[in-house]
């Protein structure tokens, strides 16, 4: 037992330390150099000695490639193609993408000529770039620089030494930023407003701290889930995986090879519970994998980035189809096949370890799709620990089983025995998983302003996987894998309540078809705005643009309700389907306020980028998502969402800040409290 303990300090050991320096693999500086009329600007990547970094000509559909992109030239003119000057290239073939790739490894130099057109020049931009190592890979990531000087446009002597200077990594601000030393933002619309924006960007920090003697209202973790969500998800989900037909006629056969290993009861129920631990220690350390792959800040903007949503979109669809029977996903047997010879070579807690091992290995096929799942889940509900806090609720339900039976063997002759009913939990299984999926689809669908898969369309779909479902659990529809059913043989009573939960369900959401908030399902549903058919009232009227929606509220003479919202934002949708349609709650929203909706993680690129200063390094502003997030950390001191505030049109708070609580007394106090401050 004190064997198995010690594997899982030294894995959280390991781990730590492997995530620790696996932040940065690939550090890069650059210089400048004018030699007459050139400007040359060298870029120098340091690589660690496990990573490469991957070369300029990468094919299409591959990793991500090393690209150089100049945004702003000023006097200068690009002069031929970026080019390696130092450095050794490597080329292989890659199993993974099935291609030939290139990339470099420890050091590599790049150099980029110009030809300077006038004085003072600059030039600005960003490398991207993507490291790997034979077990991870970083996200694709920027490096930005900025180089700028003066040069004399006349000739030279020849003779004349050039001239060379370093740059800094960070590049300084070169553009004209937020200015908050005015009070004033810059407004998306070139056109002039009749009303003044004079302190908007204000700092407020310390004037929300003040009311209500600086509690913030609601739950201000912003997180999606809490991690007793993510526990019981898991531990709900390895439940789950014990009824599948690869793990459930397990569970006799490993229980009866302990009770005939040794003729000590108290010897075979202390095996069982090192076989139970040794599971749990395997699915942590899968968790704990997942968080060292990624790292921290990449499971922090997993929820809303496109590219792994539609990633875990595309996985979820091929688990479902593995469930209904289109292909079976399988390791490789030589795994299992090697993991069973260490069983039986090794001796002791070993042993049972490479039982263990063994297992999991061979119950993939079933239970792959449900970790991929809930690992998908974790991963995107925006804390590191979540992988592991769900692998460890997962391991803990697949391995009670196996302790309790050891302890009670007598429970073994209640136990179901294997048939047809296994196969259906996996087609059930299947429509689950097609579901969820869709979720991931819609969080790149807002993200992006695709508006492929609207409200409706997202109901549509769900309606008819739950009626499928119902209609599968009721014998209407067969799968090939199916067997043939006996036409003696009656429906359950289980079947029959599950399929009446299915078509429940369905006929539940069908009024969600024109406009209904159908609460049950809005934190996976995409959110009312993007509903292009409703009966009977219509919604709050909403801004999108800050300016614009302070300039309204000066004109009306009304507060404003600024909303930090969300498109990946689960608790966001919960917020607006259970407390925003209280019909208290959005009369006083339409009638009293001005609301304003500021989506965090918009991804519509600003006509400009901007360049402000925050804890005293540049950061710049690409998209409007960027904008809205750093105006709710400049001037509200927070980064959560949902996120509320009220303010007079001055932007002045008339509350404190409010957080994801369904509590609608509270939300109608609050809002009722800033109505109260705003007439005084």
């Amino acid at each position: 037992m004190k064997r198995i303990f010690s594997l899982i300090l030294l894995l959280l050991t390991i781990c730590t330390m492997v995530s620790a320096q696996m932040v940065d693999p690939v550090k890069w500086n650059h210089k400048s150099q004018v030699n007459g009329q050139e400007l040359t600007v060298t870029f120098t990547a340091n690589i660690d000695p496990t990573f490469h970094l991957y070369a300029m000509d990468i094919p299409e559909g591959g990793p991500q490639k090393t690209e150089f992109t100049f945004e702003t030239l000023e006097g200068l003119k690009v002069k031929g193609p970026t080019k390696v000057t130092n450095g050794k290239l490597i080329k292989t073939h890659d199993q993974a993408f099935d291609m030939d790739l290139s990339f470099y490894e420890n050091t590599v130099t790049f150099q980029q000529r110009f030809n300077i057109t006038g004085s003072p020049y600059k030039v600005e931009g960003f490398v991207f770039f993507m490291s790997c190592n034979d077990g991870m890979c970083t996200p694709p990531t920027r490096y930005e620089f900025t180089v700028a000087g003066e040069a004399e446009l006349a000739a030279k002597d020849k003779d004349e030494k050039p001239v060379v200077t370093e740059e800094t990594p960070t590049a300084p601000v070169t553009e004209t930023p937020i200015d908050a030393g005015t009070d004033t933002a810059p407004v998306a619309d070139a056109a002039p407003v009749a009303v003044s924006t004079e302190g908007l960007w204000t700092p407020v920090i310390d004037k929300l701290e003040a009311f209500a003697g600086g509690a913030t209202t609601g739950d201000s973790s912003g997180r999606a889930h809490s991690w007793w969500y993510i526990l019981i998800a898991g531990f709900i989900a390895g439940l789950v995986a014990l009824i599948t037909p690869c793990v459930w006629p397990m569970i006799p056969m490993t229980v009866s090879f302990f009770l005939k290993r040794t003729k000590d009861r108290n010897k075979s129920i202390k095996d069982a519970v090192t076989y139970g631990i040794s599971i749990i220690v395997i699915y942590v350390g899968l968790g704990l994998l997942i968080t060292v792959l990624f790292g921290a800040s990449a499971l922090n903007s997993l929820a809303t980035n496109a590219v792994f949503n539609i990633i875990f979109f595309l996985l979820l669809v091929v688990f479902a189809l593995s469930f209904f029977g289109a292909f079976e996903l399988t390791l490789p047997e030589s795994w299992t096949t090697k993991l069973d010879a260490k069983a039986d070579a090794t001796t002791g807690l070993l042993s049972i370890f490479f039982m263990a091992f063994t297992l999991c290995l061979v119950s993939f096929s079933c239970t792959g799709p449900i970790i991929g799942t809930l690992l998908v889940e974790a991963a995107t509900s925006g804390s590191m620990l979540y992988p592991a806090i769900g692998m460890f609720g997962f391991a803990l339900a697949l391995s009670l089983p196996f302790t309790l039976f050891a302890m009670f063997p007598s429970m073994l002759q209640s136990m179901p025995s294997s048939g047809g009913w296994l196969n259906m939990v996996k087609v059930v299984l299947g429509f689950c998983e097609l579901a969820l999926a869709l979720k991931f689809l819609s969080v790149a669908d807002l993200a992006y302003g695709w508006r492929i898969l609207d409200r409706e369309t997202f109901l549509c779909l769900w309606i008819v996987i739950f009626a499928l479902c119902g209609a599968y659990l009721l014998g209407w529809i067969r799968l090939p894998h199916d067997d043939d059913p006996d036409p003696s043989e009656r429906v359950s009573v289980t079947q029959l309540m599950l399929a009446l939960v299915c078509f429940s369900f369905s006929m539940y959401m069908v009024p969600g078809l024109w406009g209904a908030p159908c609460k049950a399902i809005s934190a996976f549903a995409p959110p009312m705005s993007t509903q292009d058919f409703k009966l009977g009232e219509d919604a709050i009227t909403t801004y999108h643009s800050y300016e614009e929606g302070m300039e309204a509220a000066q004109r009306a003479g009304k507060p404003v309700l600024v909303d930090f919202s969300g498109y990946g934002c689960v608790n966001c949708r919960k917020m607006e389907a259970a407390v925003w349609t209280n019909p208290q709650v959005k009369d006083i929203i339409d009638n009293d306020y001005i609301l304003i909706e500021l989506m965090v993680d918009d991804k519509t690129a600003l006509p400009e980028i901007e360049i402000v200063k925050e804890n005293g390094k540049d950061v710049k502003l690409r998209t409007i998502g960027d904008k809205w997030s750093y105006l709710q950390r400049y001037k509200f001191g927070a980064n959560a969402q949902p996120f509320y505030v009220l303010l007079d049109g001055k932007g002045n708070p008339l509350n404190g800040s409010y957080s994801y609580d369904e509590d609608i007394d509270a939300y109608v106090n609050f809002l009722k409290t800033g109505l109260k401050n705003f007439k005084q």
